[in-house]
């Protein structure tokens, strides 16, 4: 608990805080192996929390049309398929949050914003795979506690 002092009119706190509200951050991870067409839940976490980003990375497939999903509260926060987000140029770092890397048959979607996100019940990362071939995907979202 945050105790106040006193010193001529400022209040100091002298407690720890943790830096822009993100206390006990964590990495929780989700695999699904292999992945044939269908949707498929890899992280749930229920809240409060703080989102601080995610990689959903996918080996194989033949077309890209996989969807990343993030929906925070029962409101959809991303869907976008690998291709789309290729197509799109999202390829690069940029204030948008979303950028797909790859090297070889491994495509990595990356989901971080410049101000962490808030969730109060809940937060789900999912993917639909509507291509064939696809080994495996792998997910990591970063969170803590509010």
């Amino acid at each position: 608990m945050a105790t106040k002092r006193t010193v001529g009119r400022a209040s100091v706190q002298s407690a720890h805080k943790c830096a822009s509200g993100v206390c006990d951050p964590e990495r929780t991870q989700g695999l699904k192996a292999p992945a044939p067409n269908g949707t498929y839940s890899l992280v749930t976490l229920k809240g409060p929390g703080v989102f601080l980003g995610a990689e959903v990375s996918k080996q194989g497939g033949t077309n890209d049309l996989t969807f990343v999903i993030l929906d925070i509260d029962g409101r959809n926060v991303t869907n976008l398929s690998y291709a789309a987000a290729a197509n799109a140029g999202l390829t690069q770092q940029n204030p948008y949050g979303l950028v797909l890397l790859h090297s070889g048959s491994l495509k990595t979607f990356t989901v971080g914003f410049p101000t962490p996100l808030l969730y109060k019940r809940e937060l789900k990362l999912s993917v639909t795979v509507n291509e064939p071939g696809v080994a495996q995907i792998l997910a990591n979202v970063i969170h803590g506690s509010a």
